[in-house]
């Protein structure tokens, strides 16, 4: 009996190994301007050869760099980063085909929307040359009413190149416990928390603090550990990473570290930052002259410890994305029009060239699923 029960546990374990999912859709997002680019692209990616196939090309959309897939995987959302044009896009998204079924789009509510997020209820974007954020609602067949809130920001910081005479609003994140939305405003070195009402008919956002970040550093983007104990900041115009502990709506300030050697002198642009799914490791990219990405292993603490900084084999790394089985990291180049897929050891956090690629005219944003 007891060799029996043996035999049974490991048919089952076997039977489960097999029928690990192997295959996900990759979605990039990409600038179709100055024309390398058809729109959105949905790919097959096999996660044991880490090899890209085109399954479906959602055309004549503009400049959608940014993209967000709604809870229920049913929809698909876009900004249009076309200056004082923009709009946001609703598309249906068939999971099997890869297919987006273009819906309805409707006005950005501020100029060059250059990030997006999504819930159950609500869409909301970053509107970066506008300095402002919008929410809009989703209704049942998917598409989007006009935006039911905009906030706009109007302070300024000290760049001396140009790049904060104005509020830049460059990311909208939710909290862990999405009860507050994060929002980075790069233009002002702020970080605001507002909270998040997503049934209100007044208000959906309210400002709940504003943190402010060191002048003239730019902050870009913003991570949270898998637990929500920690957040982790990039900023975009020296690459530093700023860690806090998050409770409740509060971020508080525990480290500071950078993304470069001491004696680098060129441009940085610091760009993107995600934290591994086991919460044990973090990456961060720079673009500029850098074109490079850092690892760092994430102690108990939620500080980082640095471990390496390799080059990203392309030029322009914007958004980048780890595949769902925590084999490959894949780094979406703008300039050099190529993803360029590592292998990640699992183990160490550290990152080796796989060889692959997927050609794809200036891919800005890479959502599994």
């Amino acid at each position: 009996m007891k060799k029996f029960s043996s035999l049974l546990a490991l048919t089952i374990l076997s039977t489960l190994t097999f029928a690990q999912k192997t295959n996900y859709n990759l979605i990039v997002g990409t600038y179709t301007a100055p024309g390398k680019s058809e729109g959105i692209y949905t790919y097959n990616f096999n996660v044991l050869t880490a090899t890209a196939t085109v399954k479906s090309i959602a055309k004549n959309t503009a400049n959608p760099s940014y993209v967000a897939v709604s809870p229920d995987n049913q929809f698909v959302y876009a900004v249009n980063e076309t200056g004082a044009t923009s709009t946001v896009s609703a598309f249906k998204y068939n999971v099997v085909t890869g297919a987006l079924t273009f819906l309805n789009k409707v006005d950005s509510q501020g100029a060059d929307p250059c990030f997006i997020t999504v819930d159950a209820k609500n869409v909301i974007v970053a509107n970066y040359s506008g300095g402002s954020l919008a929410v809009f609602s989703r209704k049942t067949d998917g598409t989007l009413t006009d935006a039911l809130q905009t906030i706009k920001h109007t302070g300024k910081s000290i760049d001396p190149k140009g790049r904060q005479e104005s509020a830049h609003v460059h990311m909208v994140k939710f909290t862990p416990d999405h009860k507050y939305l994060i929002v980075n405003d790069l233009g002002e070195d702020q970080t605001y928390i507002y909270n998040y009402n997503p049934t209100s008919k007044e208000k959906i956002l309210t400002l709940k603090s504003v943190i402010k970040t060191t002048a003239g550093t730019g902050p870009r983007h913003i991570t949270f550990s898998p637990n929500g104990k920690f957040a982790y900041l990039a900023h975009e115009f020296n690459g530093r990473i700023t860690v806090f502990s998050y409770s409740n709506g509060s971020l508080t300030k525990i480290q500071e570290i950078g993304t470069t050697p001491k004696d680098f002198s060129g441009k940085i642009d610091g760009a993107d930052i995600h934290v591994s799914a086991d919460g044990k490791f973090l990456y961060e990219t720079n673009r500029g002259d850098a074109n490079s990405i850092s690892t760092f292993s994430i102690l108990p603490t939620g500080k980082l410890k640095f471990i390496e900084t390799v080059s990203t084999l392309g030029k322009g790394p914007r958004n980048f994305t780890i595949d769902p089985t925590g084999k490959f990291l894949l780094i979406g180049h703008q300039y050099t029009n190529n993803i360029v897929i590592f292998s990640r050891n699992k183990t160490t956090g550290k990152l080796t060239d796989s060889g692959k690629r997927i050609d794809v005219g200036a891919p800005v944003c890479l959502v599994f699923n």
